[in-house]
Parts: structure tokens; sequence; C-alpha cells
């Protein structure tokens, strides 16, 4: 079964789905590096001038992949060093929207925050729980989460672990607009054919003001975030312990 899946609905747009739904799209090292290629190809591609990352239904993204993590240790998380697919969306030149269609928690969430923008299925749920189970975040969250939120909401989320939903998302700023679950993936597919119908240059030149506006104030972020990350490595069992009663917990509370 293929981890990502690519399909070009509209011309110049692709939409890319990460299909592990058996584990909530968590992220495999088969997942890291199909997801991080297809990234990679999508932006290479001239014809491709819009992208939609998704995942397929229950959930967006639910992060780090606990049994390759127990299994592996440190060996799965060094995948990331190659093949970051977290990070790898606001590196892109070419748009890219997030589809949020369910639940997206740490690495998940990363992965959308560095995307251009969210949209999300009323059915979409957004948690920082990195300090919950014990880790500290190493993808761009204290990064790119004030720049949505504003700090003084942005550290809550990360302080307290709490769960957003979709509506409260939206009155955040967190995502851009909410629709109906079936709506999902067609509006944004519209959204990023309206991109595509920009003039190519144009919308590169736009997209470069928007990051590099903000580039020094979020490069020095990412530098604080990573050598801090860095210093506290995980242990990988206590990591999956305190991951699986903070996942049940979260789940009871939106069943």
């Amino acid at each position: 079964m293929t981890t990502v899946y690519a399909t070009e609905p509209a011309a110049g747009v692709r939409v890319l789905t990460m299909n592990r739904p058996e584990a909530r799209n968590a992220l495999s090292r088969q997942l890291i590096e199909t997801l991080f290629t297809a990234l990679v190809d999508a932006d290479a591609d001239a014809g491709v001038r819009a992208i939609v990352l998704t995942g397929v239904d229950p959930a967006f993204c639910a992060g780090v992949d606990l049994k390759e993590a127990q299994q592996l240790g440190m060996a799965y998380f060094e995948r990331f060093q190659t093949h970051d697919c977290i990070t790898k969306p606001a590196e892109l030149t070419t748009p890219i929207i997030a589809a949020v269609n369910g639940p997206t928690f740490t690495g998940g969430l990363e992965m959308a925050l560095a995307c251009d923008f969210m949209i999300a299925s009323e059915r979409a749920v957004f948690g920082d729980t990195h300090a919950r189970v014990g880790i500290l975040p190493g993808g761009g969250m204290t990064a790119r989460l004030p720049q949505r939120v504003g700090a003084a909401m942005a550290r809550r989320l990360s302080m307290t672990g709490e769960v957003v939903d979709a509506a409260r998302a939206e009155r955040i700023g967190l995502v851009t607009e909410v629709v109906p679950h079936e709506r999902l993936l067609g509006r944004a597919v519209e959204l990023a054919a309206q991109i595509a119908e920009v003039p190519a240059d144009t919308m590169a030149g736009l997209k470069q003001m928007y990051v590099r506006g903000i580039a020094g104030v979020t490069d020095a972020a990412l530098a604080v975030e990573h050598e801090i990350a860095r210093a506290h490595r995980p242990d990988t069992d206590t990591l999956a312990a305190r991951k699986a009663e903070v996942t049940a917990r979260n789940k009871s509370q939106f069943q």
C-alpha cells in the first residue's frame, strides 16, 4: 500500500494525501520518506502551481509513530535529518494549503503550520501535546504557532496541551475557514485553483514577500527551538507510555 498518493483534480493543482488510516496517518519511516519525496517532486514540477496536503480519514496526522519510535529509538528521529517532511512544506516555492480533515497533533500540527495556510473540516481537532508527553517541539511549533494565534495563545496551547476544535481554531486564527467534512477537499481544490490561475512569476514573488518579510523572526525562533530540543532527547519508552495516555484522554473528550 502506498503511504502517499497524488492526484491532480484541477489544472495546476496537485493533492498529496497521507494514507495510513489504520495508524491515523502517524509518521512511519516509509511515510516520512514518501511524503518528503512527494513534496520535493511537486515543488520541482513546473506544471504544479499549487499543492493541497491532506490525509485519509479519520485523521490528518497523529505525529510520531510510537511503535517505530519504541522499536528504533533515536534512529527513528534521525530519519527526519534527511527527510524532514514536517518542515519541508515551509521550504517549498510552490504555495501549499493544508486541508485538515481530522485530528492533528504534535508533528502533524507542525506540518500543517508549515503550510501557507490551513482550512479545516468540522471534524478537525488540533493539539500541541509535546510537553504533555514529555518532549519538546523540534519541527517549528514555537516559531510558527505564535504567528497564527499570537504569542499568549501559543504559549497557552503548548503549555497546557489543550485540544482545540475546528470552530475555536477558526476563531483564534489557527485556520482560515471551516467547512462541512464532505466539502473539505473540494473547497481546498477551489482555493488552490484560484492560486494556480495567478501568473507563476507573480505568485512566486508574492510568496517570497511573505516568507522573507518574517524570515528573521522565524529563523531566530527556529534556531532557539532546535538548540533546546537537541539538549532534551526523549526516552522513547516513556514517550510511548505518556502519549498513549494523552491520546486516550483526547479521544474520550471528542467522541
